[in-house]
């Protein structure tokens, strides 16, 4: 059986669970079918780490540049359209009624 993989937001889920429950660290673990040794690591890493623990950090600076790019691409698009427009002799611009 191979590791499994686990999204950032779903250990986060896991060691706040663990971190605010009154039963052990063994029933959480079990309740998310975990292993208690992988949710220990998760809690040790969120205590030294804090919200970069696991990875946030990373994914919220790769999710502002693909959002920066489509931005662009869609900038690019409206200036496309627009010389096609003229072009074709359509009047006006995208942004006026």
């Amino acid at each position: 059986m191979g590791q499994r993989t686990y999204s950032p937001e779903f250990k986060l889920q896991v060691v706040l669970e663990a971190l605010q429950s009154d039963g052990t660290d063994a029933e959480v673990a079990r309740a998310y079918d975990v292993h208690p040794v992988t949710l220990s690591g998760w809690k040790t890493k969120l205590k030294e780490n804090g919200s970069k623990a696991f990875g946030a950090g990373d994914e919220l600076k790769e999710k502002k540049e693909k959002i920066a790019k489509l931005e662009r691409m869609v900038g690019q698009k409206e200036v496309e359209i627009a010389l096609l427009k003229n072009f074709l002799g359509e009047p006006g611009d995208l942004r006026s009624p």
